[in-house]
């Protein structure tokens, strides 16, 4: 049975948030959620990136690859297709919204390499995703990393107040929080399996 673009998008939110299901794209997760306003930009951005990059490697995967016999190639051209859209993405924000780049510093070209964008774009390939199925996988999966990375800033900004143990402060609180919240999402799993 196809399981519906509609319901592959909730799903991609909820049951199979990239990021607390298949905790892909951690390292500007917890870099980047010491503040809300950056880590709600790099959310964006990932999910600009997310929903662009599904099609436009769904496109080039099933009409280039495929019928050229290149698909051992896949992997290399996926990184391409997402490298210059994030540079796109990239000249985009420094034009248009300087504060957000000079806050999000790195974290904004090494959108290319977080593998959470590529290992959505395996995942469409893998799961033999349609082109409507690939977009909104890929659109819900960056929603779900942005609703990740705003309740962990939310959570770490609330936490600046409270005395929490020296050895637990930073990276250790972070992970912590990070796996409570994937345990309230796996609550949500027995709803649709997308894999």
């Amino acid at each position: 049975m196809e399981i519906s673009s509609f319901v592959l998008f909730w799903a991609a939110i909820f049951t199979s948030n990239i990021l607390l299901t298949n905790f892909l794209g951690m390292c500007s997760y917890l870099s980047v959620s010491k503040e809300v306003e950056s880590s709600f930009g790099l959310g964006m951005a990932v999910f600009f990136v997310l929903t662009a990059t599904s099609a436009l490697n769904w496109i080039v995967y099933h009409k280039i690859l495929v019928p050229a016999g290149l698909v051992y190639l896949q992997f290399i051209v996926f990184i391409i297709v997402i490298a210059a859209f994030v540079q796109l993405l990239e000249l985009i924000i420094e034009r248009y919204a300087p504060a957000l780049y000079y806050t999000l510093g790195i974290f904004l070209p090494l959108i290319t390499v977080n593998c959470a964008i590529f290992g959505v774009s395996l995942f469409l390939v893998i799961r033999n995703y349609s082109f409507g199925q690939s977009v909104a996988f890929g659109a819900g999966s960056g929603i779900g990393w942005l609703l990740a990375i705003l309740m962990l800033a939310g959570i770490r900004k609330r936490m600046k107040e409270k005395l929490v143990p020296l050895g637990l402060q930073g990276a250790g609180i972070a992970l912590i929080i990070t796996g409570i919240m994937a345990l309230a999402f796996i609550g949500f799993s027995g709803i649709v399996n997308v894999q």
